[in-house]
């Protein structure tokens, strides 16, 4: 469509609208057009206005300016009628030369400028504010300084995660649950030049196996049965810039490694019910307290996809290995746990101390957590003692006894162990299922489904 094909009513209405003045001079500075509602701005009548220099018209106007130097001047204030103006002075070119300007009223006065300023203004709050909130969600909360413990092991960890911090490589996190891994992945993060963007976190433990795909991947609009009208980015897309933190990664299934694989090579990625793919620049961190080669042996687990994700691998020491650090790491939760407090606790006892760096800690630091909290609530003192941690409660079950000398089956045993094992995570969490699952290291629907198996109420 050319300018012949608009109907001249429309051009005239759009000269003429009431709410702009304009005034249109050729490349000579002669007026070649003004619009109505300029009447009364000036000394000169709108009729005898046209084929006058402008400067008759306006002694003051800067048109003949903007003829010289072909640049636009947009959102100056200019005195008409004894009121400020705000006004837009634009040079008309063409085939690369300038054959006119146009004088354009923006706004009716300088305070109508000013309030949309401070709508903009307004709604960049406003964005700040949901930016903020979107980063307590997706940020990383967690940092170096976070990592309680000087023993060597986590030293080292440290240190290695330090430097992988300062590339983009991809880092894999392994040790029992419990050991912090995640804490790991939120510090390199921050330490990363990625810092400022979003740090996405994927439990793929938790998420059902038909929604994995659409919740990593996302969808388009009517991809499928229940799909959002409006379709939905997934978690990579999420991280776009940022971190994306794969924990629980020996739990994915096989089917979606392959595509998994191919996000990581190509850094793009398809939604679901989409054919174009789009490109995406991430970092990606995943964790796992399972053992990868074992699952590779019995191909539960890709070797090439192995291979892509262990690029920085750090092994994180089970808390039983940094015993030297249990002291430590109880007085920093305990110091968390009192926050907003009256400190009617104020330590505790060596004793208790040395029967916490004696256990086991099958949970780990999510254990030894939990256990402080419990002995704050419990001690009726001003010093948590040993008798007020519930460490006998989570101590190894035992081995089933023989009966008549039978011996019984390694089957047998493991199914006992596991269930004596469930039973004590109950009783230690105050029949808590969702921490009893986390202390075992399992989702908390498989902990139902074991319930379940051992008859366990």
């Amino acid at each position: 469509m050319t300018l012949k094909d608009i109907p001249q009513e429309l051009l005239e209405a759009l000269l003429e609208n009431p709410y702009e003045s304009l005034i249109l001079v050729d490349a000579d500075g002669i007026v070649r057009y003004m619009s109505a509602s300029n009447e009364g701005v000036y000394k000169i009548p709108v009729k005898d206005a046209v084929g006058r220099h402008i400067s008759e018209v306006s002694p003051k106007t800067r048109l003949p300016r903007i003829l010289e130097t072909g640049k636009a001047e947009i959102g100056r204030s200019m005195v008409l009628k004894s009121r400020n103006r705000v006004i837009a002075r634009i040079p008309l070119i063409r085939d690369g030369r300038v054959i006119g300007a146009a004088g354009k009223l923006m706004f009716m006065s300088p305070q109508k400028l000013k309030e949309l300023y401070d709508r903009i203004e307004n709604l960049e709050t406003k964005i700040d504010f949901y930016q903020n909130e979107l980063n307590q969600v997706y940020g990383g909360r967690y940092s170096f300084d976070s990592i309680i413990g000087t023993s060597e092991p986590i030293r080292r960890a440290k240190e290695l995660a330090r430097q992988a911090a300062a590339t983009d490589a991809a880092v894999i996190l392994t040790g029992e649950s419990g050991t912090g891994k995640e804490l790991f992945a939120h510090s390199i993060h921050q330490a990363s030049r990625r810092r400022n963007q979003h740090f996405v976190r994927v439990n793929c433990a938790a998420i059902p196996a038909d929604l994995i795909e659409s919740e990593l991947f996302g969808y388009e609009a009517g991809a499928f049965t229940g799909a959002g009208k409006k379709g939905k980015a997934g978690k990579f897309e999420l991280a776009h810039n940022g971190t994306i933190f794969l924990d629980e990664i020996g739990d994915m299934p096989m089917a979606l490694q392959v595509k998994l694989m191919r996000v990581l090579e190509e850094k793009e990625v398809e939604r679901i019910g989409s054919r174009t793919p789009k490109p995406i620049d991430f970092r990606v961190i995943s964790a796992t307290n399972r053992d990868l080669k074992k699952l590779i042996d019995k191909q539960a687990f890709r070797l090439d996809l192995y291979y892509r994700l262990n690029v920085v691998h750090i092994h994180l020491p089970a808390l039983r290995e940094i015993r030297e650090d249990i002291p430590a790491i109880f007085h920093h939760f305990f110091d968390r746990l009192s926050v907003g407090k009256k400190p009617r606790i104020r330590t505790a006892l060596p004793e208790a101390l040395e029967a916490m760096q004696q256990y086991t800690w099958p949970g780990n630091i999510r254990e030894l957590r939990n256990v402080v909290e419990r002995a704050m609530i419990v001690c009726r003192g001003d010093a948590i003692t040993r008798a007020d941690l519930p460490l006998e409660k989570s101590v190894a079950p035992a081995v089933p006894a023989l009966t008549d000398g039978a011996i019984p089956s390694l089957k047998q045993l493991l199914q006992e162990t596991e269930r004596q094992a469930i039973l004590a995570a109950l009783e230690h969490t105050g029949n808590n299922r969702a921490e009893a699952a986390k202390l075992l290291g399992i989702h908390r629907t498989g902990l139902y489904q074991k319930m379940k198996k051992h008859g366990i109420a």
